[in-house]
C-alpha cells in the first residue's frame, strides 16, 4: 500500500512557499448531519506518525490517537461544519466550496498553497491550489486534514444520536446503510436529515 508523504510539501517548499495547507472533507455521501471539512498547515520538521494514512483505512482508535498527534504538532488548523440547513439550499458541492474557502479565509496561519482532495476552490487563483486525485492517499498534509475532519464529525454525528435516538447515528453516522434506510421509512425524517438529496424514494 502505497502511504501518504511529504513529496509535493518538499517540492513546494523547494519553490517558496511556506505554509502549505492540506484540505479535506468528510460527510459528502451522507445523508444526514453537517459537511465537516479541515484544513491543516504542518511544519517542515513534521515527523509523519505511523499509520497516517486516508480517515477511511484508519481504525476509529487510531484516528483519534492521530488526531491528537496533528493538532499539538501543526502549525495550524481550522475545521467548517456547514449545516444540513445550508446543505439543502445550495448542494453538496458548493457547499464544499464554502466549507474550503472558509477555512483558507480562517486558518490562523495564512497559507500560501493549497493541497485539497480533488476539488479546486473557484475563487482563489488557480496557480496557488493544486486539486490531487485520491490526494488523502498520496500528501500527508490531506491526510492529516481528513483525519481531524473524520475525528471531528463522528464526534458530532454521537451527539446527534442522543437527539434523535431513532436513527443510530452513533453507528452509521449518517450514511445509506440498510438500518438507516429502515429507520427514514419508520420514523420519517429528522432535523438533521438531507432532504435536497431526494430521499423520497424510500417511501414507495
Amino acid at each position: 500500500m502505497i502511504l501518504p508523504d511529504l513529496s509535493y510539501e518538499t517540492r513546494l517548499r523547494k519553490k517558496g512557499f511556506k505554509n502549505i495547507i492540506g484540505i479535506d472533507e468528510v460527510g459528502r455521501g451522507s445523508w444526514a448531519g453537517p459537511l465537516v471539512a479541515a484544513g491543516v498547515i504542518l511544519p517542515k520538521s513534521f515527523k509523519i506518525p505511523q499509520g497516517l494514512r486516508d480517515c477511511k483505512l484508519v481504525t476509529k482508535q487510531k484516528r483519534i490517537e492521530l488526531a491528537i498527534i496533528i493538532r499539538t504538532s501543526c502549525l495550524s488548523y481550522f475545521i467548517a461544519e456547514i449545516p444540513t440547513s445550508v446543505i439543502n439550499k445550495v448542494g453538496i458541492s458548493q457547499s464544499t466550496q464554502i466549507a474550503f474557502l472558509k477555512i483558507v479565509n480562517k486558518i490562523n496561519v495564512k497559507p500560501d498553497y493549497i493541497l485539497s482532495d480533488a476539488l479546486k476552490i473557484k475563487d482563489l487563483p488557480r496557480e496557488k491550489q493544486n486539486a490531487i486525485i485520491h490526494g488523502d492517499q498520496i500528501s500527508a498534509s490531506i491526510a492529516a486534514a481528513s483525519i481531524i475532519a473524520k475525528v471531528y464529525r463522528d464526534n458530532l454525528m454521537k451527539l446527534f444520536a442522543k437527539k434523535f435516538p431513532n436513527y443510530q447515528f452513533e453507528k452509521n453516522m449518517g450514511y445509506g446503510t440498510k438500518d438507516h434506510q429502515n429507520a427514514i421509512q419508520k420514523f420519517g425524517f429528522c432535523d438533521i436529515h438531507r432532504t435536497g438529496y431526494n430521499l423520497n424514494y424510500l417511501f414507495t
